[in-house]
């Protein structure tokens, strides 16, 4: 599971405190695919983040009793002045997992080619995004965080992306995607929560989110 205990979060900006979740106390399983919808701008990806552990709130604790992924295709911990090969040998360290094997997969999975070895300053958008989704698929969690709005790449990569998460989510126990799309949420989660002018919404039915978010 992973517990919200009296979680809060707002930034200030120029026309003011901006809430993004009230004082929140709730549940969240980690053995369903859970659904978060909310408009663009609602909060969703800072959401993730603090679920993450990449930010904290400004109140509150949150408590993870399973492995949680960072959100999938994050790239805040990668330097851009190290090479592909070294940001992902220094990930595969800091989570304990073999370097060579996940070196293996993200250069079998972002066919990169000799750009694992260049800075990754030298990049383009697409192959950043091939190495950062790389990087996140190559690690198994027990639960994975899903930011729609991350998607990045052609259509086959996009895919390829797919595909490689459809096999990641068998061997995991439940995941987490945030979208504005309600029809996209259908394929991966069975249940849903709606971030609703700064506050989490839950559902134990993914019908009823939906009905809440469009009509809401």
């Amino acid at each position: 599971m992973i517990h919200f205990i009296e979680v809060a979060k707002q930034y200030s900006t120029w026309a003011g405190d901006r809430v993004i979740l009230f004082p929140t106390s709730l549940s969240i399983p980690t053995n369903r695919g859970v659904a978060v919808l909310g408009r663009n701008g609602s909060g969703k990806s800072t959401l993730l983040r603090m679920i993450a552990g990449v930010e904290t709130p400004d109140h509150g604790r949150i408590i993870r009793t399973v492995s949680v992924s960072w959100p999938l295709g994050f790239s805040g911990g990668m330097s851009v002045h190290m090479t592909g090969r070294q940001n992902a040998r220094f990930i595969a360290r800091i989570n304990h997992v073999d370097e060579d094997d996940l070196i293996a997969f993200v250069e079998d999975f972002s066919e990169l080619g000799p750009y694992m070895d260049e800075p990754v300053a030298t990049y383009s958008s697409g192959m950043f995004g091939r190495l950062s989704f790389g990087i996140s698929l190559g690690i198994d969690f027990d639960f994975y965080l899903i930011d729609e709005g991350t998607s990045t790449g052609d259509q086959w990569f996009q895919e390829k992306c797919a595909q490689a998460f459809a096999e990641r989510r068998r061997k995991s126990s439940g995941l987490l995607l945030v979208s504005h799309n309600a029809q996209s949420v259908e394929q991966y989660c069975d249940i849903g929560m709606v971030l609703y002018r700064g506050h989490l919404v839950p559902f134990t039915d993914l019908d009823e989110a939906v009905r809440f978010y469009v009509h809401g």
